[in-house]
């Protein structure tokens, strides 16, 4: 792209050789020259941004966004990582205690959760295990266990809270890259409404269906399995039956589909960190285990797990200096009917 220095040479230019003269660089004509360079010059970024934003291979943001409606698309929004609270008193209380629904706790740097549903901790009982999500959707959400420890408004007789299981399940929104790879694919893949991209497509456009993949003659000729994932990983059954009903109407003529949850493959985990001089490695290692729990979300069905990636995720963590992977030993092969889950998760310090 010309610099406006440039375009007022070129104007300088062609202005001396239909006139006979050069401008002096203090006369008003020039002044009038070096603003018109600049103002032609703004037009020309602006022309460059519409014709990125004309494509889908360089559009961002909203105007990628359209594209992908042309086509059928949306993007996929951030999910609420999703978990248990356990709330617990110092001594049995005498009388049950009510836990409400939007009870909220939350972790040290803040990040908040609240109680989905109302729970009872009877009479006698030392604790009472309630069903969470984080306030926030997105990947900030997933905590390690133990990691929220603070009640925000502290209910009747209730001294503690904890998350005795991780909280998993938290994606941030569909990254434009993510997304233009869909949509490009869904040129390369057109669904005519009897091919298995039309099945996935149609499955995707329901709320709450993270992937879908569909598999043709799964049960013989004239049949379609379409497997589903939501954000947290397995579908509920809902989700199935909506799933089902709209595409059992718009299927082409006698073909028996179904949709299927997906089967669960549990990946077990295990790496060491080198923290680097001056991080505190206790916050290194919770990250560091955040950050391999954020891969695992509904989005990996029938994608490979590899260990590029989750050594990627490690690496590029702030304070992590180097890392080894120690399971698992090598990578998990992709499968259209599988979900990979994560299982145990250790990450420990490496020793020097």
């Amino acid at each position: 792209m010309k610099s406006v220095d440039e375009i007022y040479q070129e104007l300088l230019a062609a202005f001396a050789q239909r006139a006979g003269f050069v401008p002096g660089d203090a006369c008003d004509l020039a002044v009038r020259l070096y603003a018109a360079a600049a103002q032609i010059q703004a037009l020309d970024i602006q022309a460059e941004w519409v014709l990125d934003q004309s494509f889908p291979q360089t559009a961002q943001g909203v105007y990628l966004d359209r594209h992908a409606a042309m086509r059928g698309l949306s993007r996929l929004p951030a999910s609420r990582a999703a978990g248990t609270l356990r709330f617990s008193v110092s001594s049995p209380p005498a009388m049950p205690v009510d836990i409400p629904a939007g009870t909220v706790c939350m972790t040290a740097d803040e990040r908040r959760f609240q109680t989905t549903d109302s729970v009872t901790l009877e009479a006698g009982r030392l604790y009472a295990d309630a069903p969470a999500e984080a306030l926030e959707g997105g990947s900030g959400g997933n905590a390690v266990a133990g990691a929220i420890r603070f009640l925000t408004a502290c209910p009747v007789a209730v001294t503690a809270c904890v998350n005795p299981a991780a909280f998993s399940g938290g994606s941030d929104a569909e990254d434009d890259e993510t997304l233009r790879k869909r949509v490009l694919e869904s040129y390369r893949r057109l669904p005519n409404g009897a091919n298995a991209a039309w099945y996935e497509q149609t499955a995707m456009s329901h709320e709450g269906v993270a992937a879908a993949r569909a598999v043709g003659r799964a049960r013989g000729v004239g049949t379609v399995d379409v497997y589903i994932a939501g954000e947290n990983g397995l579908p509920g059954a809902a989700l199935l039956e909506e799933v089902q009903s709209d595409l059992q109407e718009r299927r082409e003529i006698a073909v028996d589909v179904r949709v299927k949850a997906p089967r669960v493959v549990p990946v077990n985990v295990s790496a060491a960190v080198a923290v680097r001089e001056g991080a505190d490695p206790s916050q290194v290692i919770a990250q560091a285990k955040l950050a391999v729990a954020s891969l695992f979300t509904g989005r990996m069905l029938g994608r490979p797990v590899r260990l590029a990636e989750l050594g990627s995720r490690l690496y590029s963590l702030e304070g992590v200096e180097n890392y080894r992977l120690l399971s698992p030993a090598a990578d998990l092969a992709a499968s259209d009917t599988v979900l990979p889950t994560l299982g145990a998760l250790t990450v420990t310090k490496l020793e020097a």
